[in-house]
Formats: structure tokens, C-alpha cells, sequence
């Protein structure tokens, strides 16, 4: 029988985990394979750039687009709605989180928000000069459903996997998301590409481009509907409660505990520093190579671009991997120190080089020494946390890691997009990425990792 519980209590409810089990991987690998087509072709490539030029184009004398009343630089804007949707996903995504785990609804909660994001990002498909500001306002809420969505598909981890195995699983799963992001974003590639051929503008071929993104996430994710079953029994409300108000009480008390678990919450912020720092890279990098010399960036074309970018979607399938390994045999925090002094002389180089003819040349050969670590810094980050939540209380945690995870990062697109509008270039808005990293990695280094697992009430993988 089931433990007696106060509200905001977990009861401890007999869990029916069957960890490593192949068909639950399997399931659980492609819903990666599906949402990396927003990562990809929406957050990477395509949109940014899109409403960026659109908004110059609506912009006033002083040079200004008005967002809802608010001038704002063209360059900016992109940015600026990373931000916006991370606050809200600040106030949803916790109070998501201790519900899901209190109610067992996670995988419901997580179709809910995986077809709001998709049929959102769908509908981009209808932004066009006249309503430039429908970019914003579609990518604020796709990716608000993005990171929630996330959030319940990560607390699946520790009951799929054990201990030992949770760095590969992980490691295969973004392996997959950036395969599968570049498979499509080959077809995207192609499209844009053959544009004239067929009879379409660039601007058609990038609306087609945006809803494809949308309807690849949509589709592939009914895979993982059909394989991934939630294995965890559901808990009865206590009387007078609703999941509204249990899962808020939970919360509280989750983070009434928190001087509990020293280790899990410094990993927590240093992954928060280093991933917003990998994070602006990802929301930038398209934005800087396509803007203007006189604003600092690159001006490379939108298929340069589209081609590195594809580039490192299959070097990036490779480095996962690759990064599963190296943790499975030297341990996890020495894999991601690894991986951030790699990202760290990657955005100093990104400031002082990429200048001349050889930029374009210089771009393609640090996109390819990005890619080695980008998906291994992730996936090993993910493995490790894994190991640190305690037991039944996974989508709160995770609901915390992801308010820094993939294109849910805030503090360092708000830092680069103002710095660029103060300065009008670029080049200065990257110097502001670097500190991200570099402190990040000093708070890694003071994490003990076997001590953070310990407090958890997990049991430690054999290699640490």
C-alpha cells in the first residue's frame, strides 16, 4: 500500500520501471530525431535571418522596428524573443514539472505541448513583410511548447536507463535529434537551392522551409507516442486538492530542500552559465554570419550558411557519440571540461578571426570543431544530471536544467542583443558569450559529482 502523504508530499507509490528496455529507448531516441527539426531549421537557420531582414524592412527613419510600441533593433529581435520566451517558461515550466511528477500526466502533458509547438511553428508559414511581427510572436510560443515539451521527455531518462548506461542513452538520443535535423534540413537545402527552377521566391522557399519544420516534428513524434510508456503508478490527490495546487505545494517544498542537495544545484547553475553560453551561439551564429560587414557580421548567403549548417548537423551525429564513449571511459565532468575549453577558444576565435576573403573558409572549419562538442557537452550534461535528481521528482528537476537547455537559454541572447544595439555591431556582442563559458567552467570544476549522486539517493555509475 502506498505511503501516507501530506499535500505537496511525493507519496512513495510503487514504480513498474524497466530500465533498458530497447523499445522505450527507442521511442524515447526519436522524439530527438522529431523536435530537432525546430532546433534546426526554425532556431538555426532559417527564421532567424528571415524576420531579422523583414524587420529592417519595416523598420522607421531611426533605423527602429516597433515590436508592440517598443523600438527595437532589426538585429536584435531574434534575440530578444529567446528571452521573453525563457521568462515564461521561468514561470510555467517548475509548476509543470511538479505536477507531471505528481500526477503522472507527463507523457500527456508532453504530446499537449509537442503539437501546440509544432502547429505553431506550422503556421510561420504565414509570415510574410506586412506581418513580420507574427515571427516573433509564433516563435515566442513554439518555443515556450518546445522547452515544456522537453522538460517531460528528459525525466523519462532515469527510468529507462540505469546509472551506468544513462551517458549513452542520452549520447544516442542527441545523436539521432542531430541526424534526423539533417536529414530534413538537406530537403530544406535542396528546396531553397532549386528555388528558381521551380518557380518559387527566396522568401516562399523559407516560409515552405519553416513549415516542414513544424510538420517533421509533428509527425515523427508519434513514434515516440506509440513506444514510450509511462511506467510510473499514479498517486491519489489528497482531499480538497486539485494537480494545480498539489503540484505547486510540491514545488515549494522541492525547493525548501535544496540546501539538501549542494552538488545537483551547483551543477544546476554552472550548466546554466556554459549551456546559455552554447545556447547564444546557437541563436546567433545565423544572425551573425548573414548580417552585413558593417554590422559586424559575416555576410554570407543563406545557402553558405544553410550548407555549414547541414554540415554540422551530421559532424555533430558523430560527436555525440563520440562523447558518450569518452565519458563512459574517463568519466562525465572531465568529458565536459574537455568539450567547454573547445567552445571557449571557439567564440574568442569567432571575435578576433573571420575577418577578409578567408572568412568563409575560417567559418566552415570552426563550425566543424563546434560540431565535435556541441552535441557531446549536451548529452553528457543530461547523463549526469540524470544521476543527480532524486528519485520522483524528475520532471521538476528537469524542469529547472531546462530553463538553460536547448534554444531556452536567456541571459546570454539578452546580453548579446543589447550589446549589439548599443554598439550597432556584432563583433562586441560576441566578446559578451565568452564570460558564459569561462564561468561555467570554473563552477563545474567545484562540483563533486560523487557527492551530488550520493545526496540524491542514486546509485553512482561505475566511471566517474
Amino acid at each position: 500500500m502506498p505511503a501516507e502523504s501530506s499535500p505537496g508530499k511525493i507519496q512513495t507509490t510503487a514504480r513498474a520501471i524497466v530500465q533498458n528496455n530497447s523499445r522505450e529507448q527507442v521511442g524515447w531516441y526519436f522524439y530527438d530525431w522529431a523536435n530537432s527539426a525546430f532546433s534546426v531549421t526554425v532556431g538555426a537557420v532559417f527564421l532567424g535571418p528571415y524576420v531579422s531582414n523583414l524587420t529592417v524592412l519595416a523598420a522607421g527613419p531611426d533605423g527602429l522596428a516597433r515590436f508592440l510600441g517598443i523600438p527595437v533593433a532589426p538585429y536584435s529581435l531574434f534575440a530578444y524573443c529567446i528571452t521573453i520566451s525563457v521568462i515564461l517558461q521561468v514561470l510555467l515550466l517548475p509548476i509543470l514539472g511538479a505536477i507531471a511528477d505528481y500526477s503522472n500526466l507527463r507523457k500527456k502533458l508532453m504530446q499537449v505541448f509537442a503539437v501546440a509547438g509544432s502547429v505553431a511553428t506550422m503556421m510561420m508559414f504565414f509570415i510574410t513583410a506586412p506581418t513580420w511581427w507574427l515571427g516573433a510572436l509564433l516563435f515566442i510560443v513554439a518555443n515556450v511548447c518546445f522547452g515544456a515539451a522537453v522538460v517531460f521527455y528528459n525525466a523519462f531518462l532515469p527510468d529507462i536507463a540505469d546509472p551506468d548506461d544513462r551517458d549513452r542513452v542520452s549520447s544516442v538520443g542527441y545523436a539521432l535529434g542531430y541526424l534526423g535535423g539533417g536529414i530534413l534540413l538537406t530537403l530544406n537545402l535542396a528546396l531553397y537551392l532549386m528555388r528558381d527552377t521551380i518557380g518559387i521566391d527566396a522568401n516562399l522557399a523559407v516560409r515552405i522551409n519553416l513549415f516542414s519544420g513544424g510538420l517533421w516534428w509533428f509527425a515523427w513524434s508519434f513514434v515516440t507516442w506509440k513506444l514510450l510508456r509511462s511506467q510510473e503508478i499514479a498517486r491519489a490527490l489528497p482531499p480538497g486538492e486539485s494537480y494545480l495546487s498539489a503540484g505547486i505545494k510540491q514545488l515549494i517544498e522541492t525547493f525548501s530542500e535544496a540546501a539538501r542537495y549542494p552538488h545537483t544545484i551547483r551543477f544546476l547553475i554552472a550548466y546554466l552559465l556554459y549551456n546559455d553560453g552554447i545556447q547564444t551561439v546557437f541563436a546567433a551564429a545565423s544572425i551573425f554570419a548573414t548580417a552585413p560587414l558593417l554590422r559586424g557580421g559575416l555576410e554570407i548567403d543563406q545557402g553558405t550558411l544553410t550548407q555549414v549548417i547541414l554540415m554540422i548537423q551530421f559532424v555533430a551525429f558523430g560527436g555525440a557519440l563520440l562523447f558518450g564513449k569518452i565519458a563512459m571511459r574517463i568519466g562525465a565532468k572531465r568529458a565536459l571540461i574537455t568539450g567547454l575549453v573547445v567552445w571557449t577558444l571557439a567564440v574568442i576565435y569567432s571575435y578576433l578571426g573571420l575577418r577578409g576573403e578567408s572568412r568563409f573558409l575560417e567559418f566552415w572549419i570552426l563550425g566543424g570543431c563546434i560540431a565535435v562538442v556541441m552535441g557531446g557537452t549536451q548529452a553528457v550534461s543530461r547523463g549526469l544530471f540524470a544521476n543527480m535528481i532524486p528519485p520522483g521528482k524528475e520532471s521538476e528537476f528537469f524542469s529547472i536544467y531546462e530553463v538553460s537547455e536547448r534554444g531556452t537559454s536567456w541571459l546570454g541572447p539578452m546580453a548579446f542583443g543589447l550589446v549589439n544595439q548599443f554598439t550597432g555591431s556584432l563583433r562586441p556582442a560576441i566578446v559578451s558569450i565568452i564570460l558564459f563559458f569561462v564561468v561555467g567552467m570554473i563552477l563545474l570544476l567545484r562540483v563533486d559529482v560523487r557527492r551530488a549522486i550520493a545526496e540524491s539517493g542514486n546509485k553512482p555509475p561505475a566511471v566517474l
